[in-house]
């Protein structure tokens, strides 16, 4: 069962009294340029009402959202609602060319949408090219009123969002990228909140701090906004208790560290000490690197900060001790995947896991590097001479110059898209084992996968050696999907589907490919439109790790995609 009865029903609530449900929340997003210092360096940024990261969007499961984004700089736009549903509302999905043309300069656009079935920390950001590096900020939602959570109410609830941060323009770094072939410059810094901390040069003025009061509950709601590195998070001398994902809740677990990629959140209680500690703790986050080449390996760090007794003498703030996290090893593979099989989703009667028992499509997903020829006449900095590509069964998904669901609901895909995107690799190989091909050229294509409305979907996405094996964050826009199995080397579609949990599988909308391995996961195509799905490392995107899903109306009227706003932008 999809959510299609889930849309009705919220019709008919929306029927009450607007003080019970359907608030609606008005926000104005001014797209502009400021200038912002970091690491002793000052750069002009792309920014939502000057501020980074950006302004904060609060509203509660059930609310309407209205955000008119007003585009005030020479680059395009699109932002994208990171995790919303968008049910029968692609229009308001965001990115750019998949489901609309991106806000020209002195444009603007208005993203009007629900949020249903949905309570937790989701996030906003740009969703054109790189930069969503300074456009990008959180979504909290909370539950109904007069509904809890199902654990106790925390004291207060923080966003921490991780971000990374370039002394240069972005932009130049992916664009001169593509030209040579060769991999991005990465980045200068990572930031919690915007701020680097004290673990950089010029830059202990520049630190989050969190303060807090003995025996307290706080609600931290981690975001990993960073382009292209997978985190490592953890504060000192203090466990943390997992209780949601995606904005979907789990059942809790204690942890040290967090493990979150690009895209995800995760919301952990903090149960602060019961006394006064006389000490301060970091908050440390770092990367864990799984492919090859170079990395930013630095660390980022804040600070916890408690609240000391109103009669502490000066001198005893003196002899303050500082503690400092563990963190795993870099590279550590492992810890990763313990940690990713602890999620499981409530599956109780007020928050059902409806996981799919059966399945009407199934498809297999390598996914992975790959390169394109070098240009005659030009010198490339990729492999071997090519230029850098990524793919998803050896495609590289090329986009339009108009957008796609626009083309779809016209009917008028002739030139921009076809239907026939490959189930299955074409050439199947040893996708984790020796010997790789010898040819690692890609195909440059904008091909679709199309689906009819609630099928029951399967997807195994199987990670490559192809230019070395790599843990990649995939992302799919309109609907959550649950994760029933997960492992190392070749799937193997015989035996593994076995071991597939199909009773309180964790439901996300973001997930980590094992470096080397693979992941299985199940959705309805309960949501008519035009779906992106792609790796939220930003460079792999770039080079083409990204397919798009068609999936059809419905026969229901609620089933069904609209019509597009009339200030919907044109390319």
């Amino acid at each position: 069962m999809g959510y299609s009865y889930l849309l009705f029903g919220f019709a008919i609530l929306c029927l009450l009294p607007q003080s019970t449900f359907c608030i609606t929340r008005h926000y104005t997003f001014n797209i502009v340029k400021h200038n912002v210092t970091r690491l002793c360096t000052t750069k002009s940024i792309v920014s939502v009402n000057g501020r980074f990261p950006g302004p904060r969007i609060i509203a509660r499961e059930g609310d309407r959202v209205i955000v008119k984004v007003i585009n005030q700089v020479s680059n395009n736009i699109s932002i994208h609602w990171h995790g919303i549903r968008q049910l029968a509302n692609g229009w308001a999905d965001g990115p750019a060319y998949v489901t609309q043309c991106p806000i020209q300069f002195n444009k603007s656009y208005t993203y009007n949408f629900t949020i249903i079935g949905q309570r937790g920390t989701l996030f906003w950001h740009a969703h054109i090219s790189w930069l969503r590096a300074t456009v990008y900020g959180p979504i909290v939602i909370l539950p109904r009123r007069n509904e809890s959570y199902p654990f106790k109410k925390p004291h207060k609830q923080i966003p921490i969002m991780f971000g990374e941060w370039w002394n240069v323009d972005t932009e130049a770094v992916i664009n001169q990228a593509l030209q040579t072939g060769g991999g991005p410059n990465v980045s200068d810094a990572y930031t919690i909140n915007g701020l680097p901390g004290p673990l950089y040069n010029c830059s202990s003025k520049d630190t989050f701090k969190l303060k807090v009061k003995p025996g307290k509950t706080y609600m931290l709601r981690l975001i990993n906004a960073a382009l292209n590195d997978e985190m490592f998070f953890s504060i000192a001398n203090h466990t943390l208790t997992i209780v949601d994902t995606d904005a979907i809740y789990t059942k809790p677990f204690n942890t040290n560290v967090v493990f979150i990629t690009p895209g995800q959140t995760t919301n952990v209680l903090l149960k602060t000490k019961p006394h006064y500690p006389n000490a301060t703790f970091l908050m440390a986050a770092q990367p864990y690197f799984s492919g090859l080449g170079t990395f930013d390996n630095s660390t980022v760090a804040g600070i916890l900060e408690y609240e000391s007794p109103l009669h502490s003498s000066p001198t005893n703030k003196t002899k303050i001790k500082l503690f400092k996290p563990t963190l795993p090893n870099m590279t550590s593979t492992s810890f990763v995947a313990n940690f990713t099989k602890n999620f499981r989703s409530l599956a109780n009667t007020r928050f059902p896991a409806n996981v799919p028992q059966n399945v009407d499509k199934r498809f297999l997903f390598t996914i992975g590097l790959g390169s394109n020829p070098c240009p005659k006449n030009m010198t490339c900095q990729g492999p071997n001479g090519t230029k850098f590509s990524a793919s998803v069964n050896n495609i590289s998904f090329v986009l339009p110059t108009t957008a796609l669901l626009q083309s779809h609901y016209f009917g008028q895909s002739n030139g921009i898209y076809t239907t026939d995107f490959p189930a299955t690799p074409l050439n199947p190989f040893n996708y984790t084992g020796s010997p790789q091909p010898n040819n690692t050229f890609v195909t440059n294509a904008t091909k679709l996968v199309v689906l009819p409305f609630n099928s029951s979907v399967e997807v195994v996405l199987q990670d490559t050696s192809i230019l070395g094996a790599e843990n990649h964050p995939l992302h799919l826009h309109g609907h959550n999907f649950f994760v029933v199995g997960e492992g190392f080397g070749n799937f193997d579609p015989n035996n593994d589907p076995i071991n597939f949990n199909l009773k309180d599988p964790i439901e996300r909308n973001t997930v980590g490919v094992p470096a080397g391995g693979w992941i299985a996961f199940r959705f309805f195509a309960d949501n008519p439109g035009v779906w992106f799905m792609h790796c939220h490392f930003e460079v792999h995107t770039s080079w083409g790790l990204r397919m798009a899903w068609i999936v059809l109306d419905g026969s229901l009227p609620s089933q069904k995609l609209p019509p597009p706003p009339s200030d919907l932008p044109k390319c």
